[in-house]
């Protein structure tokens, strides 16, 4: 396979099957982090929180079994071998959280409603591409490392597995076992939930497509020569990747984050045609665009600093327990819920 498609095309296509999923769950499944909390806080329906249990309980469990059978080295995710710097989740979650509010959507959310026919999203993924380089990489990069250091190549993975395995002898599996199945038990422990097949089906899918990204990229990074990183999906810095991508394809390479977002546009696409719900759609007023450009930015920021989005912190970092991962997602959704509340009672600071 490597020998006919090439290493960076290989990963692209992984990147792009396992996006074409995540569309289509967003526009035929409805998963979707602000929709889940929205529905949560204000309508008294646990059910698409839920689905977010259910993608992380099979996230974990799939991710532990890769594993243990060497399908996957846990040092090699960017959320284990990296220290854990616990301020810059928190402050980078509740930004990313309040600016998700703000725009209406998170960055794979945007994309999914792109794919749908809004071209709102497509100034939302825009601003929040070009926030996360403005960060990660471009001119508030040496006040980001200046505040919040983070050390690469930490002495051991940081991570809940690890950490029990070190000091109480218990192994990763049996951890990442516990965990997931506990979480996902939970998750569908519900006669509201377990009368909704559809939403749990869907869940599952969501949570193979991340255990589908780890085990992808490390075989290729195993087999292949060249120096493929080992990731899962999420959507902040990887937009950025994409928009880069564009303007400069003639000298670069295809990545696995080009797949994952151009294939959640399309799943996104297929999933609205599928459902008859693709329509052109653009802002109301001036106000409601520049509260949405203010969101994403907010959202580009904070995702750098909390080292992922609510799909690269909320699943990706969940599936190998990194610490991160339950503090980002606290994080991002206290900050939604504090946006949301705004909007709800007219208290608009963006406008």
């Amino acid at each position: 396979m490597l020998d006919i498609l090439g290493e960076a095309n290989a990963v692209t296509l992984i990147g792009f099957i396992g996006g074409l999923l995540l569309g289509l769950a967003a526009r035929i499944g409805r998963f979707c982090t602000l929709g889940a909390i929205e529905d949560l806080l204000y309508s008294s329906d646990d059910r698409r929180m839920r689905m977010w249990g259910v993608a992380i309980g099979v996230a974990i469990l799939g991710t532990h079994w890769a594993m243990s059978s060497g399908a996957m080295d846990p040092i090699e995710a960017a959320y284990l071998d990296r220290a854990w710097n616990p301020f810059a989740t928190i402050i980078g979650g509740l930004l990313f959280g309040y600016g998700m509010a703000l725009a209406g959507n998170c960055g794979y959310g945007a994309l999914a409603r792109l794919g749908g026919g809004d071209i709102r999203a497509f100034v939302i993924v825009g601003v929040l591409g070009l926030s996360a380089y403005f960060v990660m990489s471009g001119p508030l990069a040496p006040v980001r490392i200046f505040l919040f250091p983070i050390q690469e190549g930490a002495a051991q993975p940081q991570g809940f597995a690890a950490l029990l395995r070190t000091g109480l002898n218990i192994p990763e599996l049996a951890t990442g076992l516990i965990i997931g199945t506990a979480i996902l038990a939970f998750s569908i422990a519900s006669p509201r939930m377990i009368t909704s097949p559809d939403m749990i089906f869907w869940g599952v899918v969501v949570g193979g497509v991340i255990v589908s990204g780890w085990i992808g990229t490390y075989w290729v990074a195993q087999v292949g020569f060249g120096n493929e990183p080992v990731e899962s999906h999420s959507f902040a810095a990887p937009i950025g990747d994409t928009i880069y991508y564009t303007m400069t394809a003639s000298g670069n390479e295809l990545s696995f984050s080009v797949g994952s977002v151009v294939g959640v546009v399309f799943g996104a696409f297929i999933g609205s045609i599928r459902k008859g719900h693709f329509r052109w759609e653009a802002c109301d007023d001036p106000r409601e665009l520049k509260r949405q450009m203010l969101g994403a930015a907010f959202m580009g920021g904070g995702a750098i600093l909390a080292m992922g989005c609510s799909v690269g912190q909320g699943l990706a970092a969940f599936s190998v327990l990194s610490y991160s991962a339950p503090v980002a997602f606290i994080s991002i959704m206290i900050g939604a819920a504090f946006g949301l509340r705004q909007l709800i009672t007219g208290l608009h600071l963006a406008e």
